[in-house]
């Protein structure tokens, strides 16, 4: 009876965690921006079920072992949390697409930026840990190149939302204030310099998952069916941010989910759940 109620308790933890990510977008792009008074509350709420959801998924099993354990229990909580930040976004909805509206909510948008940094930032420690579990295991190519690509990616990637988050800010500011001011000559050039960094970032990112996919199947860590899964998903979404925006729907798109910062880490997020089964 017992083993029948943890098994049930680990089962309804994990459809929970699983649905996070995809309710998240769904109330985020379905809904929109609602207030802070609202959703902070209830980001409040769903972080609490997370970490009970973590926490009965194997947590406190994995911390009641050694020294591996403890290792595999850290790994997996630093490729979770940032999922867990990213959840308030549902109720942040997307970024606003008008100048205005910008600058109306320029310090929820320096928020949402501030947490997808310290998002980044998780991922590449939880890489760091895994990559050397992985070694440990005896593979010493893929997870290192894996690695590499993050640790690559991700400082791209900081300096990309800090320029979302702080410079677009500022200048919208001065662009609202004074409407009928000329752009800087370098403003364009700066913005094709940035989705150069975007494109860079994103494709190293979900490489990274590529690799990682293939070093966690070759430890027995993934299974062949799931290994396929992340590597086909890693490898679309590789083509779909390479090609240009130019291109007709629903590529254009299609290009624009997969690089939405939040979505390149949800593969992360999903190993990290995985690795709380793991015995």
């Amino acid at each position: 009876m017992h083993n029948d109620s943890t098994s049930f308790k680990q089962k309804l933890s994990l459809a929970y965690l699983w649905l996070v990510p995809p309710v998240t977008m769904a109330i985020g792009f379905g809904i929109g921006s609602v207030s802070y008074k609202f959703y902070l509350p209830i980001w409040g709420l769903n972080a609490c079920l997370m970490t009970f959801s973590a926490y009965h998924l194997g947590v406190h099993r994995l911390w009641k072992q050694d020294r591996s354990g403890k290792q595999q229990a850290v790994t997996a909580l630093l490729l979770f949390i940032p999922w867990l930040l990213f959840s308030i976004f549902a109720g942040m909805g997307p970024p606003p697409s008008t100048l205005q509206g910008w600058v109306n909510t320029a310090a929820e948008q320096q928020t949402r930026y501030t947490i997808l940094i310290a998002g980044g930032i998780l991922l590449l420690l939880g890489a760091a840990l895994l990559k050397t579990r992985l070694q440990e295991a005896g593979e010493n190519l893929y997870s290192v190149l894996a690695f590499a690509a993050l640790s690559i990616a991700v400082p791209l990637f900081i300096i990309n939302m800090a320029f979302w988050g702080y410079y677009l800010t500022d200048a919208f500011r001065l662009f609202a204030a004074n409407p009928a001011a000329k752009r800087p000559d370098l403003y364009v050039a700066v913005k094709s310099l940035f989705y150069v960094i975007s494109v860079a970032e994103v494709v190293l990112i979900y490489l990274g998952t590529l690799l990682f996919a293939v070093a966690l199947k070759i430890t027995g860590s993934l299974s062949k069916h799931a290994s396929r899964w992340y590597i086909g998903c890693s490898l679309i979404a590789i083509l779909l941010e390479l090609i240009p925006p130019s291109w007709p729907e629903p590529f254009g798109t299609a290009g624009y989910l997969v690089a939405i910062p939040a979505i390149t880490f949800v593969m992360y997020y999903l190993i990290g759940v995985r690795l709380l089964l793991r015995r």
